[in-house]
């Protein structure tokens, strides 16, 4: 009897777990980005150009003619867009683009992030706004690992690093 009860226990958790991960079919999420409404406000530098994901330039983006680009005093960082390198993340790979205005990081858009799986679009969708918010709350890459998502971070960390490192001013 009780190998009955073991084997049925076995089987329904089986059964669960098939049931919970039963939808595997891929998925392309892009992520939401603040690209448009960068866009959309009075701003019209340089800074507010959008790169596509397959850009993997370690280059700012350039100024239009006739802009200057000018670094407040005591600015950490040189304003512009500054694409960081690939990092990998265990089941994909992640590539950030630094925005920085007046010196500062303003925002952090992931160009790459892990979204074959349901499981790693689940994992960036909670990770990446938590990761993003606190680099530029620390105006550095120097961002706390999250919980459940560390390949997700350390990759992060890598890509914000290299992209900050070109902004140096």
């Amino acid at each position: 009897m009780k190998k009955f009860i073991v084997a049925a226990i076995i089987i329904g958790s089986f059964i669960l777990y098939s049931l919970m991960y039963a939808h595997t079919n891929p998925v392309a999420i892009v992520p939401n980005s603040s690209t448009d409404s960068a866009s959309s406000n009075s701003s019209t530098d340089a800074s507010s150009i959008s790169a596509t994901p397959a850009a993997s330039s370690a280059n700012p983006t350039p100024a239009a003619p006739g802009v200057t680009v000018t670094v407040a005093p005591g600015a950490l960082y040189k304003d512009g867009s500054y694409t960081g390198s690939l990092a990998d993340a265990h089941w994909g790979n992640i590539q950030v683009k630094a925005v920085i205005q007046n010196g500062k990081i303003t925002d952090v858009q992931f160009l790459q992030y892990p979204n074959e799986r349901n499981r790693s679009v689940m994992i960036n969708n909670y990770a990446d706004p938590q990761l993003t918010s606190e680099a530029i709350q620390a105006q550095s890459a120097n961002v706390d690992i999250v919980t459940g998502a560390t390949d997700t971070s350390e990759a992060f960390i890598q890509s914000l690093s290299d992209a900050l490192s070109q902004a140096k001013a």
